[in-house]
Formats: structure tokens, C-alpha cells, sequence
């Protein structure tokens, strides 16, 4: 594989997705699943995944434990093929991993059951050079992040994040809302998703994206507001549907791609992920 320039730091871990009739209530009680899943997760996983999808190379820079957990989730990576490169640091300790429990609906609670002990560093001699050649890089919500940030920003690359349910305020956010020029982000945090969106952009954003479920994805640039509907999905699984529009934008945007036709092409590519279990088709 040629070296990719598009790269994508954050999480990988591994996941228990427990399908519910309904989130349960808070009091002592039982319930029964109607099914569960173990598959890999985390958020740049799922953006790398997607990207691989779409035939965009790309690095995956992420941290892992020891455990037997960290070869779970390699082991998944590794299905991507070449077009996926996957730097892991790894470190005496857990690999991240989540308890999901989910609806129908799309509800979901998700209960961190460990984390890594230590974030991806620079003094990776490899990290250093993706970075240093990179034209794209991807800031999710991680300390990997925060720790490669100046080193990204350094070198010149496009800098994106995905600040998922951002209420524009938050202060662990800001970091990554400050450096990066194409924000994503969804509407659960706000109910003025557009005012959220305008302050992004005053500070600095060149591209402000807002996935709404069911009800399409909105973008804010400097020429102003683009929109387009969902497309038309049988949904088995909800995970992953952000982090797939999220590839589908970036990969179009590669091409040249407008405004609204990137967000057509991750309606589509979220699709992709609403139809599988798991993170991305290519796990199966």
C-alpha cells in the first residue's frame, strides 16, 4: 500500500452490544436481551472502517492493552486489508471496551468498562512520518488526540473532528473545535443545532456538518447552508452510521466534491452501516 495521507487518531475498542425491547428504568429489575453482539467499536475505528470501504487508504493511529481484548480488535482491523494501515500503541493495561445497550429505536447507553492506560504517542517514529505527510487528519475525542494534536496541526494537514453530541460549551471539546477547520457533529447535545453550528464557524471552521438522524445532515460553509435527506435503510444496527457519513463526506470531499453532493455521498455510506451488525460491512 502507498502511504496513505489521510489519517485518523482516536479509539478503537472492543464492544458487547446487548439489544433491548427498551432501555431499562432505574430500579432493580430484570431483563432479557434479544441479542448480543461482540464486535469491534469505537469511533475512529468505525471512520477508518468506512474509509477502507470507500477505497480511501488511510492510517489508523490508536492505543491498546495487552489483554486479549487488543488481538479482538487487531484481529478485526486486519479484515480491511491493505487499504487499512493500523499504528497501535500498545501498553500494560486494558483495551478499551464498552457495554452497549440499545433499542429499535436508536437508543443507547454505552458503559465504558475499561479504557487504555496509555494514548498513542509521538515518539512513534512511524506515527511522526504519517502525520508529517499527511493532507487530511482526524481528531476524534481521545487522548491520542490531545497528544498529537500540536504535531498535526504542525505539519499542515486539514485537521477534522467529530464532536458527536456537542452542546457547545463543553470545555473537553474545545481543544478540538478551536484547531479544526470541518467539524462534524450531531443534534443531540443542542436544540439549536444552527446557532451551535454559526459559532463554530465564527471561531474559525471552515465547514460545519450536523448529522439529524432520520432527518438528513446539514452543512454550514462561508457560501452558506447545504442540506440533504436520509436515504432509504433497512436498519440492523445503528452503531456506526455517524462515523460511516463522516468517511463518505471526507472521501467525496477528496474528489472535489461540492458541499451537498459530500453530504449525499455519507447518507449513502451510512446506509452501509445501518445494514450490518457490526461497525462496517467489511467485518461481516
Amino acid at each position: 500500500m502507498s502511504t496513505p495521507t489521510t489519517v485518523v487518531v482516536g479509539p478503537a475498542s472492543w464492544n458487547t452490544l446487548v439489544r433491548l425491547d427498551a432501555l431499562p428504568e432505574p430500579r432493580p429489575h430484570t431483563v432479557f436481551a434479544r441479542e448480543t453482539v461482540r464486535t469491534v467499536g469505537g469511533t475512529s475505528a468505525g471512520k477508518a472502517l468506512h474509509l477502507a470501504d470507500l477505497g480511501t487508504a488511510a492510517t489508523l493511529v490508536t492505543a491498546v492493552g495487552d489483554d486479549p481484548e487488543a488481538e479482538l480488535v487487531l484481529g478485526a482491523l486486519a479484515r480491511a486489508g491493505d487499504r487499512l494501515e493500523v499504528l497501535a500503541h500498545r501498553a500494560p493495561g486494558p483495551t478499551e471496551q464498552h457495554l452497549n445497550l440499545m433499542t429499535d429505536a436508536g437508543e443507547r447507553v454505552s458503559v465504558y468498562l475499561a479504557v487504555p492506560a496509555e494514548p498513542a504517542r509521538l515518539d512513534d517514529a512511524h506515527v511522526a512520518e504519517r502525520l508529517a505527510a499527511a493532507d487530511n487528519v482526524v481528531l476524534d475525542l481521545a487522548a491520542s488526540s490531545l497528544e498529537l494534536l500540536d504535531a498535526a496541526r504542525a505539519g499542515g494537514a486539514e485537521l477534522w473532528t467529530d464532536l458527536h453530541d456537542y452542546d457547545g460549551v463543553s470545555e473537553f471539546h474545545q481543544p478540538f473545535a478551536n484547531a479544526c477547520s470541518h467539524i462534524f457533529l450531531n443534534d443531540d447535545g443542542t436544540d439549536d443545532h444552527a446557532g451551535v453550528m454559526r459559532a463554530l464557524l465564527d471561531r474559525g471552521a471552515t465547514t460545519v456538518v450536523c448529522t439529524l438522524g432520520a432527518r438528513g445532515a446539514v452543512a454550514l460553509t462561508r457560501d452558506g447552508w447545504a442540506e440533504c435527506p436520509a436515504e432509504p435503510a433497512e436498519i440492523v444496527d445503528t452503531n456506526g452510521a455517524g462515523d460511516a457519513f463522516f468517511a463518505g463526506f471526507l472521501t467525496a470531499h477528496l474528489t472535489g466534491a461540492s458541499t451537498g453532493e459530500c453530504l449525499r455521498a455519507g447518507a449513502r455510506q451510512a446506509v452501509r452501516a445501518l445494514g450490518s451488525p457490526h461497525l462496517a460491512p467489511l467485518l461481516g
